[in-house]
C-alpha cells in the first residue's frame, strides 16, 4: 500500500503482525555484512556532489567520465520548477540551485538547454547569485567567480586564542572548528582555481557584475551589529598583520588540520571540514600526490555510490548507527541474544569503541570509550551512537568480561560529557555560547552543539536499562532537564531527526524505562499531542518545515519512520491496546512492501534543521520493525 492510502481493514492483533515482522527480520538479516554491520545510504541534497565536481577542477584530478556521471545525478534530481530542493518535496534553494546549475555548466551541459533555462530563469527571480549563502560564496571565490573580499574575514590566529576566551576554535561544535579553521586558511590565501570562459557565470548577475551587491549579509540582533563591526576591524588587520604572528598561526593552523586526518583519510567523518581540509593544505603547497592529501582523496571512494542515475557522494556514513539500531530492532523482534547475526554485530560492534583522545577532551576529564557514528571518526565519537549501541550491546549474548568493560567504559564517557544544564549534546559538552550565532559567516547550518531532549532521551533510556533509577545524580539532572524542555504543546524538538514525533519518541521510552509514571500529567499531555497529529490513514508524519512552522508540529504525509517514533513513544506511554496504536499498527502492516521493507522517499533524518536535511536508508525499516516487536511483546504481557 502506498503511503496516504487510507486503511480499510484492521490486522487481527497478532497473525498479521507476526508475519510482518517475520518479512522484517528476514530482509535485514539478508542485508547485514558478512562482517556483522549494518549499512544503509545517507542520502542529502545535490550540493555535495557539485562540491565534488569543483574540488576534481581545483585539484586537476576530474575526468570527463566523472563529470558526465555527476551530472547525470545532478540533473536526476532537478525539480520541474528548475530548482533543486534541500529535501524530498521541499522548496526550492537558492544556494544549491546555483552550485548545481555551475556543475552542469562546468561538466559541459548547453546553458541554452532546457534544464539550464529553467534553472536560470529560477535563480535570477531569486535575486542571483548575490542572495547565495556564504558557503557558496567561498567556493565561487576559489574557483574565480566572487571577490574573496566580498567575504567574512575568518582570521587563521583563531586557532592560537586560549580556551578560557569568549571566541576560540573550542567553542564551536565539532564539525564547525573543523571547518572554520581550513577556511580561515584559504581566506587569508585567497587561492583562485578560474574556470574556462564556456562555464563562467556572469549571466546569474542579475544587474552584472560590476553593479553586483557585494555587501555581507547582515544580523538585525545586537550581537549581530557587533560582529559586523568586528569583521570591519578584522579588515584593517588584513592589510596590515603582524607578519610573525599570521606565520605562526598558519603553521599551528596546518599542524592541527593534519593532526586530524583520520585513518580512512577523512575529517571528522563528515564532508565539508574533509573537502576544505583537502583545499587549505593544498594551497599552502602540499601536492595531490602527498601522503596527506593522497589518503584523504582516496577516502571519498567509500562515501561514493554509483548506480544507474549517475555518481553521487554521501556527506557521511552511519554504520555504527544503522547497526546498534538494527540490533535494537532484531532483539525487539524476538531473535534471542545468541542468534549468530546478533552476535556479529556484538562482535563488530565492540571492535569500534574508542579508547583514543579527541576534542572532547577539553571540557571532559572522562577517560575515552564511546563510538563513532562511522568507521573511522576516532577523534570524534558521539554520546548518541554510544547510548544507542551499548543498549544493542546489552542485549546480546557476549563474552561477559569484553562486554561489562565496553559498559563501564562506555558509562564512564557518557555520564562525563553530561552539560551542566543536565542534558547531553551530540559530541561536545557545554557547547553552548549561542551568540557565535551571529558571525556574518553563519548563515547556514548550525555552529553549536548544545544539549538536546533526543540525544538526552537516549542516553536516560540507556541508564533506566542499565537499572539506574530517580535518586543518581546524573539521572535526576538529566530528567530535570527533558521535563524543563517540554514544549507547551506536550511534544520534545527533535534536532537530530524529523522532528517533534522524533523528540517526543526519543523522550517517552525514556521515561518509561526509569519507571517514571505513565499517568504523570505531562506524559499525558505528549500522549494527547501524538493522538492529536494522528493521519486518516492511521499513520504519523511530520513536514520538515515544522522547524519554523508550529502549525506543521506532527503533521504531514504518513512515513514508515515517523509512525514508528510516534508508535514506540504510545507504547512506552501504556496505550498499546487504544484505538490509535491499533491503527498505526494496521499502517505499517498494510504499508510494508511484500520483500519485507517499506518505501519512504521522505527526508526524516536532521544534519542542520532546513538547511542539510538526511534521508537514512535503513530508517523506515528497522523503526518500524521496533514498533511491531513492541507492539507484539506489549500485547504477550498483557
Amino acid at each position: 500500500m502506498r503511503e496516504g492510502v487510507p486503511i480499510t481493514h484492521r490486522p487481527s492483533p497478532i497473525t498479521e503482525v507476526d508475519r510482518a515482522i517475520e518479512r522484517a527480520v528476514d530482509w535485514l538479516l539478508a542485508h547485514q555484512y558478512p562482517e556483522g554491520y549494518w549499512w544503509g545510504e545517507l542520502e542529502s541534497n545535490v550540493t555535495i556532489t557539485a562540491e565534488h565536481l569543483f574540488f576534481t577542477h581545483i585539484l586537476g584530478i576530474g575526468s570527463p567520465e566523472l563529470w558526465e556521471r555527476i551530472a547525470r545525478y545532478i540533473l536526476s534530481e532537478q525539480r520541474p520548477e528548475g530548482f533543486w530542493a534541500n529535501w524530498y518535496g521541499g522548496p526550492g534553494d537558492l544556494s544549491t540551485t546555483v552550485e548545481a546549475y555551475l556543475a552542469l555548466k562546468m561538466a559541459g551541459l548547453d546553458p541554452e538547454s532546457p534544464p539550464l533555462r529553467k534553472a536560470r530563469a529560477w535563480i535570477l527571480a531569486q535575486g542571483g547569485v548575490e542572495r547565495a549563502r556564504v558557503f557558496t560564496k567561498i567556493w565561487l571565490a576559489m574557483l574565480g567567480e566572487w571577490p574573496w573580499e566580498a567575504t567574512p574575514v575568518l582570521p587563521p590566529e583563531l586557532v592560537l586564542l586560549p580556551e578560557w576566551f569568549p571566541v576560540n576554535l573550542y567553542a564551536f561544535a565539532s564539525w564547525a572548528r573543523g571547518t572554520i579553521l581550513p577556511l580561515a586558511i584559504l581566506r587569508v590565501l585567497k587561492p583562485v582555481w578560474p574556470l574556462p570562459p564556456q562555464a563562467r557565470i556572469d549571466e546569474l548577475f542579475p544587474r552584472g557584475r560590476a553593479n553586483a551587491d557585494y555587501s555581507l549579509p547582515r544580523k538585525k540582533s545586537a550581537w549581530g551589529h557587533f560582529f559586523y563591526g568586528v569583521d570591519k576591524l578584522l579588515r584593517v588587520y588584513e592589510r596590515r598583520p603582524i607578519r610573525s604572528l599570521r606565520r605562526l598561526a598558519l603553521k599551528r593552523a596546518e599542524e592541527w588540520i593534519v593532526a586530524r586526518q583520520e585513518a580512512d583519510g577523512c575529517w571528522g567523518g563528515i564532508q565539508p571540514p574533509w573537502v576544505y581540509s583537502l583545499l587549505a593544505l593544498y594551497a599552502l603547497g602540499h601536492a595531490p600526490e602527498s601522503p596527506v592529501l593522497a589518503r584523504g582523496i582516496a577516502g571519498f571512494a567509500r562515501y561514493a555510490i554509483e548506480d544507474e542515475r549517475g555518481f553521487r557522494l554521501q556527506s557521511c556514513i552511519s554504520p555504527v548507527w544503522d547497526t546498534g539500531l538494527a540490533t535494537l530492532a532484531l532483539l525487539d523482534a524476538g531473535l534471542p541474544p545468541d542468534h549468530p547475526a546478533l552476535v556479529r554485530a556484538g562482535n563488530w560492534l565492540l571492535s569500534q569503541q574508542i579508547f583514543v583522545g579527541g576534542d572532547w577532551q577539553v571540557r571532559c576529564r572522562a577517560r575515552p570509550g564511546g563510538w563513532a557514528f562511522e568507521f573511522d571518526n576516532d577523534r570524534y565519537p558521539d554520546t548518541d551512537d554510544t547510548a544507542v549501541v551499548m543498549m544493542a550491546l546489552q542485549g546480546i549474548a557476549l563474552p561477559e568480561r569484553a562486554k561489562k568493560f565496553a559498559l563501564e567504559r562506555g558509562l564512564e564517557w557518557l555520564l562525563g560529557m553530561q552539560s551542566k544544564n543536565g542534558g547531553w549534546g551530540a559530541f561536545d559538552r557545554d557547547n553552548t555560547k549561542s551568540f557565535l550565532r551571529e558571525i556574518p559567516f553563519a548563515d547556514f547550518g548550525e555552529l553549536l552543539d548544545p544539549p538536546s531532549a533526543d540525544v538526552t532521551g537516549h542516553v536516560v533510556e540507556l541508564l533506566g536499562r542499565l537499572g539506574y533509577r530517580r535518586g543518581f545524580r546524573p539521572l535526576d539532572r538529566a530528567l530535570r532537564y527533558l521535563l524543563r524542555e517540554q514544549e507547551e504543546d506536550g511534544s520534545w524538538y527533535g534536532r537530530w531527526g524529523v522532528n517533534h514525533l522524533y523528540g517526543t519518541g526519543a523522550v517517552l521510552p525514556a521515561l518509561r524505562a526509569i519507571d517514571f509514571p505513565m499517568d504523570d500529567p505531562r506524559v499525558r499531555r505528549a500522549v494527547d499531542f501524538l493522538l492529536s497529529r494522528q493521519n486518516p490513514d492511521g499513520g504519523w508524519g511530520e513536514d520538515v518545515l515544522s522547524y519554523h512552522k508550529k502549525e506543521l508540529r506532527g503533521r504531514g504525509p504518513s512515513t514508515a519512520s515517523q509512525t514508528a517514533w510516534a508508535l514506540l513513544a504510545l507504547l512506552a506511554a501504556g496505550e498499546a491496546r487504544s484505538e490509535a496504536v491499533r491503527r498505526g499498527i494496521a499502517y505499517l502492516v498494510a504499508a510494508q512492501r511484500p520483500d519485507g521493507t517499506w518505501d519512504e522517499p521522505y527526508f526524516t533524518g536532521t544534519g542542520f534543521p532546513t538547511d542539510f536535511m538526511i534521508r537514512y536508508h535503513l530508517y523506515r525499516h528497522y523503526f518500524p520493525l521496533m514498533a511491531l516487536g513492541r507492539y507484539r511483546r506489549a500485547l504477550e504481557e498483557r
